[in-house]
């Protein structure tokens, strides 16, 4: 099969992962579906993705989706090459195409495509057997410059778990989500009714009875958790990533007990990541918000996987969703091991509301904090955040002190915001029918997205992507109202300072002050 007239796609570029053993080649009879992203027929614009006004899922599609004869023009080419058809949809600008390897060379091709394992970034001593690509990918020259993004291929691991467990001899002190949403003061007579809450989740599955056990012993009953399961995702307990779904599900429905949770269930790769965003952000009904406590370096990304993410969570905003994601758990290499520093994304896009982590020492009777500072404790246990070497400055942040990172121009600052997520000072949680205590970002991501519903509760909207409210008032050594400033600790490369930091963003949250600072605006 003649292939020479394929053109390079901008971006696709990828690297072998660093643990990768082969273990043959790819079959030209395995059938693969790949998700082709088109281009958009106008650029959605900032002020609209910032709020505070939103626009409706046909109304995105019709103005800022993909062209109807885009998508025409794609799927006649793809079926003329013997490939099927699955999916197209104009708001999230996918077209999704199946058929076997040999049939899609025809229309993409990788540099080199094989079968090896890798560490499984979810159980790390477990080993998974998936496809890795290198090199650029190719598409069809009637594609070009129509197709800006090509998954599937490769579904090599793409994310990790921003989860922390901890020995029971070594915690210092726990706290249930309730004694939590206490502690930061969330909106009182609000329970997040009538709102919904996306969780997205690579991995693991709900051990049946857990949540009925888990929410008996707290007195709440039972919230109402849907399941989504995207592409060959699937609801699968007994997985190492079943701590991460549980921990993402008690946290909301203990603080937001009156708020469904709609769970898409995805696989773990840049294809399963993305695919899961686009359809918790344009479900019906619109969600208020989604938390995403899974994520990986920045340069272990490439190029067109962060731009079809950060541009789902553009659409997020301008449909007035929030995205609450984790910084990350490896302070500031993000778990580099040459120490180099790292910023985690998802969190690393502008788009994202960015959740570091602290250590709290507090009483649960009284709601009294003696003391919050960092999260560090040594060894790569540490809450992320950083500089960003892909993401310029947003607007919003050009006053707040964020350091130039090796000497570019003004980058995006992570975290944007904080709470407790030191395994030391964990979360009571339930899994397996076994009580843990669990830290990390991971558990920060559903904190916020719990608080931003409940807030949306209390105001009569939803508040899409908050940065730009949240940051306003805020300058060098002074955090705007709504926060309690942690000034405590470092991550690394990056020293907590009064005002907003590189270790927790703005700070922890006092959801009433919050509440009363969003009622003003």
């Amino acid at each position: 099969m003649d292939n020479t007239r394929l053109v390079p796609l901008p971006g696709s570029e990828r690297s072998a992962h660093a643990d990768a053993r082969s273990t043959g080649a790819v079959s030209d009879s395995e059938r693969i579906e790949v998700t082709l992203v088109l281009r958009r027929r106008t650029e959605i614009p900032d002020e609209l993705v910032e709020g505070p006004e939103t626009i409706t899922r046909e109304e995105l599609a019709a103005r800022y989706g993909a062209d109807p004869a885009d998508i025409d023009m794609v799927k006649r080419s793809a079926e003329q090459h013997g490939l099927t058809v699955t999916q197209a949809d104009p708001a999230s600008r996918r077209v999704k195409i199946s058929g076997t390897l040999g049939q899609l060379r025809s229309v993409v091709q990788a540099d080199s495509l094989t079968m090896v394992t890798t560490p499984d970034p979810a159980g790390e001593e477990r080993m998974v057997e998936h496809r890795q690509r290198t090199g650029d990918l190719r598409i069809l020259p009637e594609w070009d410059g129509v197709v800006i993004g090509v998954t599937g291929l490769d579904n090599r691991p793409q994310a990790r778990p921003h989860i922390q467990r901890m020995k029971a001899h070594a915690v210092h002190s726990s706290y249930s989500p309730v004694d939590l949403g206490k502690i930061y003061r969330f909106p009182q007579g609000t329970d997040g009714s009538g709102h919904t809450i996306g969780v997205i989740e690579l991995g693991g599955g709900i051990p049946e009875g857990d949540l009925d056990a888990y929410f008996a012993e707290l007195g709440i009953p039972t919230p109402r958790v849907d399941v989504v399961e995207v592409g060959i995702g699937s609801n699968a307990p007994g997985d190492p990533a079943d701590g991460e779904v549980m921990l993402d599900i008690e946290v909301i429905g203990a603080l937001a007990p009156g708020a469904r949770q709609v769970v898409y269930f995805a696989e773990n790769s840049a294809q399963g990541f993305a695919d899961a965003i686009s359809t918790a952000v344009f479900a019906d009904p619109t969600p208020t918000a989604v938390s995403i406590s899974w994520g990986q370096r920045e340069d272990l990304w490439t190029a067109q996987g962060r731009a079809i993410l950060d541009a789902a969570l553009a659409d997020a905003g301008a449909m007035g969703v929030t995205v609450c994601v984790a910084s990350g758990d490896n302070g500031s290499s993000d778990g580099d091991p040459t120490g180099k520093a790292h910023t985690d994304f998802p969190a690393s896009s502008p788009r994202a509301l960015a959740c570091g982590g602290t250590h709290l020492e507090a009483d649960p009777a009284t709601s009294t904090v003696s003391s919050e500072s960092v999260w560090n404790n040594g060894n790569g246990s540490a809450s992320g955040g950083g500089v960003s070497l892909k993401f310029n400055q947003p607007g919003w942040q050009a006053n707040v002190g964020v350091p130039n990172g090796n000497g570019q121009d003004p980058r995006r600052g992570v975290p944007d915001v904080a709470a407790d997520a030191d395994p030391k000072t964990g979360y009571r949680v339930l899994i397996h029918g076994r009580d843990e205590i669990i830290g990390g970002t991971s558990a920060v991501a559903p904190l916020w997205a719990a608080l931003t519903v409940r807030l949306s509760e209390a105001l009569g909207h939803p508040l899409g992507m908050l940065q730009p409210v949240l940051y306003d008032g805020a300058a060098p050594g002074v955090s705007p109202a709504g926060f309690r400033d942690i000034t405590l600790g470092d991550i690394g490369d990056f020293a907590a300072t009064p005002g907003w930091d590189a270790c927790t963003g703005l700070g922890v949250p006092d959801g009433q002050a919050l509440l009363a600072r969003l009622a003003s605006v």
